[in-house]
């Protein structure tokens, strides 16, 4: 048994974990009321132990999502609770405040956040305890609103008590040119830097590349939140899908850091998703083991806004599902090495982490994605993400030069110290990103 937690936080969070418990229930052929459809299939015991990883089974054979909603304010949550979800997810396992951060990471640290997190805290020990063998946690949220950036990073300094569980975060970094809110960059500096002392590894992703991704290969003219999430549950589908299923060569939680973390603060990889093609173009296209391996590594099917050709590879992990064979990936990465065309750094020769699943992914119904025989989904960490760090360090200079609505965080218990500290620590985080790509190792300042 290798039992998860999930813990979706803010509005972003609870949304995306909304789609993702769809898209499982989809996968593990259970009902929208917990029930699961093919109860002769369900004796088979390996099918028994990986779906108990992510749910609870109570005494009425009801497969319960074990699974935490936490929101300061509670019209997201209201919202699922009324939805077609209603009876899958236990009452208790959503919490809500009575108001919300408004986009401020102080609030949903220092003040609200503070009314919450005992009843947040206490749940989550209660879930442990009925875990035969938990192996960590999960966390879905954003790092540009207040309580997705405020609530997480207190969430988690409080759970150090788990310190030697595995803690993974999807984390929904800013958009590059599209903002929901002017104090983001703020948001992010401070949860970013929580997050580096915090989190085992902590996967980026952002809107826009999303939304790209949404309006120009899956042919939606005007893509919404909905489009949006439902592509990042893809990618947390493969993720926990060695988790969820029996496979030929399954990748458990604790690999993914081994394999894709070099250095203890290197911990933000990028993720691809292929084949990304829509119904209509499904019929059209060959999909070979080589296509869907090359198209990995094409910046049009990254989930985060950054190039790159302009960085080097440090660990690739590639995650395939359905019907694929060893033989194949192995040829297909083969030649990819041959082609030169994608650069690792000097120090680590091999590079790629490999896993097998069979069991092919699930599409939630009245997604434009068309589901296919075969796919793959890429967890890479490159030097290349460093231009996210430079644009949102650039941002919060802009900001904080001027001193910019500072008063709206020192108002809510923060010292203006912290600004500095943060921002700090990024710019240190940066240069160690420069440091690897030209050979070098980290600066002593972020290792431990």
């Amino acid at each position: 048994m290798r039992e998860c937690i999930c813990l979706q936080v803010g509005q972003a969070g609870c949304q995306i974990g909304s789609s993702f418990w769809q898209l499982c229930c989809l996968e593990h052929d259970i009902r929208s009321d917990g029930m699961i459809n093919d109860q002769s299939a369900y004796e088979n015991r390996v099918i028994k132990d990986s779906i108990r990883s992510f749910y609870d089974e109570t005494t009425t054979g009801k497969f319960v999502p074990r699974t935490l909603f936490v929101d300061l304010e509670p019209s997201v949550i209201d919202t699922i609770k009324n939805s077609a979800q209603k009876d899958l997810f236990h009452p208790s396992n959503m919490i809500t405040g009575k108001e919300d951060a408004a986009n401020n990471y102080a609030r949903g640290h220092y003040t609200i956040g503070k009314d919450v997190i005992e009843p947040t805290l206490e749940k989550i020990r209660k879930m442990i305890e009925f875990c035969d063998g938990f192996q960590g946690f999960f966390f879905i949220n954003s790092m540009g609103g207040g309580t997705g950036a405020g609530f997480t990073s207190l969430l988690l300094e409080k759970l150090e008590d788990f310190n030697k569980k595995c803690k993974l975060q999807i984390a929904i970094f800013p958009a590059p040119q599209v903002s929901t809110a002017v104090v983001e960059p703020y948001n992010t500096v401070f949860a970013t830097n929580s997050t580096m002392e915090t989190t085992d590894c902590t996967f980026v992703m952002d809107n826009e590349a999303i939304y790209n991704i949404s309006h120009s290969k899956l042919d939606v003219e005007r893509p919404t939140y909905t489009n949006l999430n439902n592509l990042i549950s893809q990618v947390l589908s493969s993720l926990t899908a060695s988790l969820r299923f029996d496979g030929q060569l399954n990748v458990d939680m604790c690999e993914f850091q081994t394999n894709l973390v070099p250095y203890p603060k290197i911990h933000f990889p990028i993720s691809s998703l292929s084949p990304l093609i829509s119904v209509e173009k499904a019929n059209h296209e060959q999909l070979s083991s080589h296509q869907i391996t090359s198209e990995c590594f094409d910046a049009n099917n990254q989930l985060a806004k950054c190039d790159p050709k302009t960085g080097k590879y440090m660990s690739c992990c590639l995650l395939y599902r359905g019907d694929v064979l060893p033989k194949d990936v192995n040829q297909a990465i083969a030649q990819l090495k041959c082609k030169r065309q994608i650069r690792f750094v000097d120090w680590c020769p091999t590079g790629f982490k490999i896993g097998f699943n069979h069991q092919p992914a699930s599409v939630i119904p009245g997604c434009e994605l068309a589901q296919v025989s075969r796919t793959a989904c890429m967890l890479s960490n490159t030097t290349s993400v460093k231009s996210l760090w430079s644009r949102i360090n650039h941002k919060f200079d802009l900001m904080y030069k001027k001193r910019a609505f500072i008063h709206w965080y020192v108002g809510e218990g923060m010292e203006e110290g912290e600004f500095h500290e943060a921002r700090e620590n990024l710019g240190w985080l940066e240069k160690n990103y420069d440091d690897i790509e030209g050979e070098g190792e980290p600066t002593t300042h972020l290792e431990y």
